[in-house]
């Protein structure tokens, strides 16, 4: 004759849980023991048995312990009722995860930080917005970020939008043509041709002022951010030979030498 009440021992062995949990559960009143003999001892039915393999599969599947123990006294329709809305909110988290896998993929490739997509869908603000707020919080008190804002406030959205997509391919192509020539003199004429194309750039958003460009030159050299993302396009030592690069075209601009911070 099989036994028609399991131990504790029974219980783990069947079930692969700890005595801790199973103790757990009766305590918060989850699973109390089917009988409880005078000496103490916990007896359980096939039927709790059965009633604590519903348990861990719920908690597998993503429910908490309060959840489940509201589910459980419910009809079997009603369950599925909640199995169905909990399967919608796995199949949406399945969806989160396979964007920060790929995301996590890029990074490592040592995609720019500002071209991850991973705060699209949080109230999180992008890094692109992040570092808006950031130059704003910084710059915001001058004349040149002003102007700045003034210009990018005359275009819609969508032009706004074009505009910061050229500008970054417009940096990255510079960026990696600078690089090929990172075996000569920062002031190589190859070299400043293409720093000059970069001032430019920024140019047509912050004017032509000569100061901001070895202001910004000093942020990438001290932003930590700034170093994995040139580091995509030169060899060792790419984010130095760029600064000194910057410094030379300053300084010939502006025929004023710069001390070496």
């Amino acid at each position: 004759m099989k036994p028609q009440l399991l131990t504790i021992q029974n219980i783990l062995h069947i079930t692969g849980i700890t005595k801790k949990t199973l103790h757990h559960y009766h305590k918060i009143g989850l699973l109390p023991p089917s009988h409880i003999a005078d000496n103490g001892y916990r007896f359980y039915d096939r039927q709790t048995l059965a009633t604590l393999q519903t348990i861990l599969l719920f908690k597998e599947m993503g429910f908490s312990l309060t959840e489940i123990a509201t589910m459980l006294p419910l009809s079997k329709a009603k369950q599925t009722d909640i199995l169905i809305q909990q399967r919608q909110l796995l199949e949406s988290k399945k969806q989160k995860l396979t964007t920060v896998i790929e995301q996590l993929d890029h990074y490592i490739e040592r995609t720019d930080i500002s071209k991850l997509t991973l705060f699209d869908d949080s109230t999180t603000p992008s890094i692109e917005e992040q570092y808006e707020l950031e130059a704003k919080l910084v710059y915001g008190d001058t004349e040149i970020y002003q102007e700045f804002q003034e210009n990018i406030e005359k275009l819609s959205d969508s032009d706004k939008k074009q505009a910061y997509d050229q500008f970054a391919s417009n940096m990255e192509s510079v960026f990696r043509n600078i690089a090929l020539y990172q075996d000569r003199s920062p002031s190589d004429d190859k070299v400043q041709h293409y720093i000059n194309q970069w001032s430019q750039y920024l140019a047509q958003f912050i004017g032509d002022d000569i100061r901001i460009l070895l202001c910004i030159a000093e942020t990438y050299r001290i932003d930590e951010r700034f170093v994995r993302y040139f580091d995509t396009f030169g060899e060792e030592g790419y984010l130095t030979f760029l600064y000194e690069a910057i410094v030379y075209f300053v300084e010939k601009k502006s025929n004023t030498p710069i001390a070496d911070s």
